[in-house]
């Protein structure tokens, strides 16, 4: 087979490309630590008053100083129902479902997670102003799922 020069060209030009893009792409989700999801943390959602730290929801201060959030969802609410945290300090949301799948999403914030029977799901906000901010399911979760709501009170 019988390639013009321009064909030629072309096809080293795409090959370099994807060698440079793929190079880019590697390297910078190493750099950033990016890795591919695995080791995912499960509870028995059956078992949830018996399961550590899911036994005693609510707001604890960790030994490094910073708090950890332990929060169940269930139908049209979240345990615990009321949250008060400090401002300006790092905050771990711990989350699990002990029926269907929910969301846990605070408004105005980049914290969205998704709530699923048995998988616990963590993540880290520091809140920089104090104030109410809204905690909303985003997932269909049944006829009640519009009252299902808290509010986290960030406080100086």
């Amino acid at each position: 087979m019988h390639l013009h020069k321009f064909e030629k060209i072309w096809l080293a030009f795409g090959v370099f490309a994807l060698i440079i893009f793929l190079s880019v792409v590697g390297v910078s989700a190493f750099q950033q630590g990016h890795t591919p999801a695995g080791g995912q943390h499960t509870v028995d959602p059956d078992k949830l008053n018996e399961t550590a730290p899911f036994d005693d929801p609510g707001v604890h201060q960790r030994e490094d100083g910073s708090y950890e959030v332990v929060m169940i969802g269930r139908a049209f609410g979240y345990n615990p129902g009321e949250i008060k945290i400090p401002a300006n300090e790092e905050v771990t949301f711990t989350v699990t479902s002990e029926d269907v799948v929910h969301s846990f999403t605070i408004v105005d914030t980049n914290v969205n997670m998704m709530v699923v029977p048995g998988q616990v799901n963590h993540k880290t906000y520091t809140f920089d102003q104090p104030g109410t901010y809204l905690v909303i399911c985003n997932e269909y979760c049944g006829n009640g799922h519009h009252f299902m709501s808290t509010e986290i009170e960030v406080v100086e």
